[in-house]
């Protein structure tokens, strides 16, 4: 009897404690399916309306304090949404100097993708997963873009450091993946952040 309560209480332990760490273990299995996946060889422009032969490489430009452009400057109407070019998790939501109002995702290949000077944000928080298309903020000048026709900044940051993303975003737009279907609890939020 005794070896059976022991084995009883044992399992009610291990379901609690799968019950707290599931999302956790959920987090990690996905950031690791995430680093497997292959680096987008296209992306799509992450900010609605844009088209891609409006895009300019401002790749290396200079820029204050001797510092290179490490992104691509993409100049839409303040307000408009900026939208993830992958699916991902958010790492972080936050503020910086340069880019002001900032979200990172964590994407495919382990590749971090950053967007800045945000005018605000969307209902996006870190740890969040989201899928390509997600709606993360709206285009602005803040940082050290304050003055400038709002515009999102959009980089792309490799092992190896920043990456030119002007390349991915004009390629052939055949290239870009579909996203894979998203669990109904993630569409639903997403449905309800395209109706802002």
């Amino acid at each position: 009897m005794a070896a059976i309560l022991r084995t009883l209480v044992v399992a009610v332990v291990l379901v609690l404690a799968y019950g707290l760490l599931e999302p956790y273990i959920e987090r990690a299995l996905y950031t690791m399916r995430l680093a497997a996946m292959p680096k987008p060889l296209a992306l799509p422009v992450p900010v609605e309306g844009v088209r891609q032969r409006a895009l300019r490489d401002t790749w290396g430009g200079a820029r204050s304090e001797g510092r290179k452009h490490e992104g691509i400057d993409i100049f839409a109407k303040r307000g408009t949404p900026v939208v993830s070019s992958t699916e991902g998790i958010v790492s972080q939501v936050g503020t910086n100097r340069l880019g002001g109002l900032v979200v990172w995702v964590l994407g495919p290949g382990g590749q971090r993708h950053y967007y800045a000077h945000l005018d605000s944000y969307s209902d996006v928080e870190p740890g969040m997963r989201i899928e390509a298309g997600r709606v993360l903020g709206y285009v602005g000048d803040t940082g050290n873009a304050k003055g400038t026709p709002p515009h999102l900044h959009y980089g792309i940051y490799d092992t190896g450091g920043a990456i030119n993303p002007y390349p991915l975003l004009k390629a052939d737009p055949a290239l870009i993946e579909a996203p894979a279907a998203a669990p109904a609890t993630a569409s639903a939020t997403t449905s309800q952040s395209a109706a802002r």
